[in-house]
């Protein structure tokens, strides 16, 4: 579960064979090999880490179902740790997985 409350923005790594690394410091402080982390608010399974990267396996649907595919090496993206029992309940309640995607036909800028 997820707040939906951004950490830390990351930077794309190395790309290929399925697999995306990710450079960052706050959100590696505790992660462990199988930990779970939001990525663009996809939640992502940690399989290989040190102490300022992070890899994860991106599966075909994943990269059918998400905005993943796209990502080029230096592009930043928006990391988010699991929420934790004894954390604060602030932004909402999510899980990160993918159920649908949608197509954005129209956008407009408005004032704050």
């Amino acid at each position: 579960m997820f707040t939906g409350i951004i950490e830390e923005v990351g930077t794309v790594g190395e790309l290929g064979d399925n697999k995306l690394t990710i450079r960052a410091a706050k959100v590696m402080e505790d992660q462990k090999m199988g930990d779970s982390i939001a990525v663009n608010g996809t939640c992502l399974t940690v399989v290989a880490h040190d102490s300022t990267t992070f890899t994860v396996d991106l599966s075909p649907e994943t990269l059918s179902r998400t905005s993943l595919g796209s990502l080029e090496q230096n592009h930043k993206v928006n990391l988010e740790r699991p929420l934790a029992v004894s954390d604060r309940l602030g932004g909402h309640i999510v899980q990160g997985h993918v159920d649908a995607t949608g197509r954005i036909t129209s956008s407009r800028t408005e004032g704050n």
